[in-house]
């Protein structure tokens, strides 16, 4: 393995650097971040957060996992390093340059096909296809707009016992900033009120990268 290039965080001494260095992604990771920084869309998963998902993965011992935005492969590479031998990961996206960027990261890191799932379409068309309380893991790695107005499915699909990962609700500080209103920062507070005040859910924010919401669902 080889420590990753990264994001630019990587090149500073603060503890959240130290934490991306010390999260090691091999040539296809590298790779697959490379490429999904070039589409210049949203940034994929940090190797911190990578590297948490993949603990969340192995620590429930995940045979089926859902990730709701591919992030071009670079979420689900990670996930898949925690998962059982035999897990299914199913990937959704809307955007179809991410999904081929995943594809590609998945056959070049040599996943085999019948290991993944992936899945072009919204939130609204593709999770009422998918079997509610059938997965140990639910990813969100996209923006929260693209998943907010369905969190009750969501939430509906992980098993109980089983977590629910949203990633990127501290970037750039502004969830904490009362003055901050944009759509992006709004649509995360009441993500994370939501789910905070859900009875059925035990929840935290973890600092990790760009902040990780977690929340397990009571058996």
């Amino acid at each position: 393995m080889t420590i990753a290039s990264g994001p630019p965080s990587q090149g500073g001494t603060g503890g959240a650097a130290w934490a991306d260095r010390y999260a090691t992604e091999d040539p296809a990771l590298t790779a697959a971040r490379a490429r999904v920084t070039a589409l210049g869309g949203p940034p994929p998963v940090e190797p911190a957060v990578g590297a948490t998902l993949a603990v969340l993965a192995a620590g429930s011992s995940a045979r089926a996992v859902v990730s709701i935005g591919s992030g071009g492969g670079v979420a689900g590479l990670w996930l898949l390093r925690g998962m059982r031998s035999d897990g299914v990961l199913t990937v959704l996206d809307t955007d179809p340059e991410q999904l081929r960027a995943a594809r590609r990261a998945l056959a070049d890191a040599g996943v085999p096909p019948g290991r993944t799932r992936m899945i072009f379409g919204t939130p609204a068309e593709v999770l009422p296809r998918l079997s509610p309380g059938a997965y140990d893991l639910v990813v969100c790695a996209g923006p929260p707009a693209d998943y907010a107005g369905h969190l009750a499915a969501v939430v509906g699909l992980v098993r109980p016992g089983g977590t629910l990962a949203c990633h990127g609700l501290l970037a750039g500080d502004r969830i904490g900033d009362r003055a901050a209103r944009d759509p992006q920062t709004v649509a995360w507070r009441e993500l994370a009120r939501t789910v905070r005040e859900d009875e059925a859910l035990t929840s935290a924010v973890l600092p990790v990268g760009a902040g990780l919401l977690v929340a397990a669902r009571r058996a």
